[in-house]
Parts: C-alpha cells; structure tokens; sequence
C-alpha cells in the first residue's frame, strides 16, 4: 500500500471522498487543487493541500515531489460547454501531469477518466475491450487523455485507468439537483422516452474504494466501475420518486423532440445543459465489472436506488444552506426554464 498519495483535484466532490478514504487507509495525503477544500469535510485530519492549476506546469511538478500514488481526478466536466478548456485541462493538463509523475519518480498514477468516452455503445454490458466512439466533446477530450496515459506507460511509467459510470453519493449535486428539486416539489419528471434504457451509476464511496484498490496493484490496466444493482431509468426514477412521496411522476417525452428542445434551451441558456445530457441520458450503457471484482477483489456496495435516495435525502436535509461556491458536482444547477414544471398539475 502506497503511503504518500496526492490528489489532483481533491477539494472536488469526488477528490474530497477520495482524499478521506486515502487517509482513512493509513496514507499521507497531499491534495493539489485551484480550490482549498472544505475545512468541514477534513476536520480533524492531517491533509496537506497544495493551491495549484493543473496546466501550470511548475505548479504540477512542485506537488508530486515525495510522493508514491498520484489519483488524478482534476477534469473540465460536461457542464462546462467549453473545448478549449476541456483540451486545455483535461488533455494539456493530464500531460502535465503525467510528465511531473515520471520526472519525480512516482511509482503508480491512478486516472480517473470517464464512461462518455464509449459514446452510445452498440452492444451492452461495456467491457475494458469495448471500442471507445466518444459523441461528444468532453468524452473525445477524455480519450485523448487516456491515449496521453498509453503513451506515459510506453515510456515506462505504471498507469491505471479508471472509468467510472456517473458518479452518486450524499452531497452530490451538480444536474442532479435540478432533478431532486423538482423531485421534492411534487413536479412532472421528463424522460427522454420510455425510460426503458439501462442506466448505471455508481457511489462515490465504492469509486474510491475501487480507484485505491488499482493504487496498490502493480501493472498498467484499466477498470470499468459502476453498480452491480440496476434496472433502467425508469425503475431507478420510480423507486426514488415513491420514497420521495410528494406525488411526482414520470413523463415520457418523445426521444427526438425532447433532444432538440435540450439542445435549444442549453444553446439559449435557459438549462444548464450540455451535449452529455441530451445525447447520453436516452441511451442504454452499463459496465460488466469483472474485471474489477476479480482483479481487485472489488465490489459495489450500492444499488442505483440505494444511492439514489441516499442522494436525494441529503439535499432535502441540506438544501436551505447549499454552497454555490464549490465545483461543479458540490453545487447546485439551477432549473432554469424547467422551474415551470414546479407549477404543473
């Protein structure tokens, strides 16, 4: 087990789960990230934070001295809508990265990239094998970092990949929020068609546990992580929606017009959307994690429901004192034009 990790963006909602079950295993944990983190989540632990932006070069360099396991979790997001910072963050941004671990000696890099680089899969359940065909520009900007981290292992350095399906957990907020919000005022949820697509998520605490797993295993590789209990989105909506009991229900919308009118109300920013939302959200795509439970003797330890709920329950009890301050995933989305489906019957 390494015992000197540094977390790149670590004060982020995922960072922040990661850095305490790093500590909580006995590591010494230095965290680098443009933010400090939550002094709240962190009370009473001994964690080193490093200010520092991932395209400074100097900055990335500085950070990886004496250190073993660097979990690399800095990433421009779907929200962000933005190409330049997507190449310039998570492609620029993991070169540095990755030359900075190479330059310091550090002995294993664990990547944490993203589900969106399979696009919409023309066969399920999605393997480590699976041909990535990104759709959108976040997912292709992730798999030019992943082929950054093939090239750093040609050149010697142990690097594992880590996909994760969308990631849940208490304090998750980002577009998720608009969903609870609506959830909790008793309004018409909209899904892109029937609902009858597969859809897979995973807890924050089984990602962490997953992601320090592949730290300690030697040999470059990748790992698919996601839930192991999950039916489609419909199921997982329904179950949230009946613990939520404020008379919510679901409303198909048809696939092709409910894409365009996503697509039309993002570009007037109107929703806070992006590509991601309306292309994905649709579409079936879930992980077969045997390699992970085999390899890493890891297990999910969460349904979609569970952590769903889980979810939910923490911004009802939260959501008078939310903090739009944090990333993007600690904030809140705003409803935008979709506030109007609070006021439907």
């Amino acid at each position: 087990m390494p015992t000197h990790a540094l977390i790149t963006g670590g004060s982020g909602y995922f960072g922040s789960e990661l850095a305490s079950a790093a500590h909580a295993a006995g590591m010494q944990v230095r965290i680098f990230d443009l933010n400090p983190p939550d002094a709240t989540a962190f009370d009473g632990i001994d964690i080193d934070y490093v200010a520092g932006d991932i395209r400074d070069r100097d900055a990335i360099r500085a950070a990886c001295q004496g250190i073993d396991t660097v979990y690399h979790n800095v990433a421009q997001v779907p929200l962000a809508k933005d190409v330049e910072l997507f190449e310039s963050v998570n492609v620029t941004g993991t070169a540095n990265l990755l030359i900075a671990a190479r330059e310091a000696g550090v002995t294993k890099v664990v990547h944490t990239s993203t589900s969106a680089i399979y696009g919409i899969p023309e066969h399920n359940p999605v393997t480590e094998t699976t041909r990535p065909t990104p759709v959108e520009d976040y997912g292709r900007a992730k798999l030019v970092g992943e082929r950054l981290c093939a090239d750093a292992v040609a050149s010697g350095l142990d690097v594992t990949i880590v996909r994760p399906r969308t990631i849940m957990g208490h304090g998750r907020l980002g577009i998720m929020a608009m969903l609870f919000e609506l959830i909790a005022a008793g309004a018409p949820i909209p899904l892109l068609g029937d609902g009858s697509n597969r859809y897979q998520f995973v807890h924050a605490a089984d990602l962490a546990s997953a992601c320090l797993a592949a730290g300690a295993r030697p040999g470059a590789t990748s790992y698919n992580i996601g839930a192991t209990t999950f039916g489609t989105l419909r199921e997982t909506l329904g179950e949230l929606i009946d613990h939520a009991g404020t008379g919510s229900r679901i409303q198909s919308l048809p696939m092709g017009a409910a894409r365009l009118a996503m697509k039309g109300a993002s570009l007037a920013h109107l929703v806070p959307l992006a590509p991601y939302h309306w292309l994905l959200y649709g579409e079936s795509l879930y992980f077969d994690c045997t390699k992970a439970q085999t390899e890493l003797g890891w297990a999910a330890t969460r349904s979609n429901a569970e952590m769903m709920i889980e979810s939910y329950d923490w911004f009802c009890a939260n959501r008078d004192s939310l903090d739009t301050g944090g990333s993007v995933h600690q904030s809140p989305a705003r409803l935008g034009v979709l506030k109007v489906l609070e006021y439907l019957p």
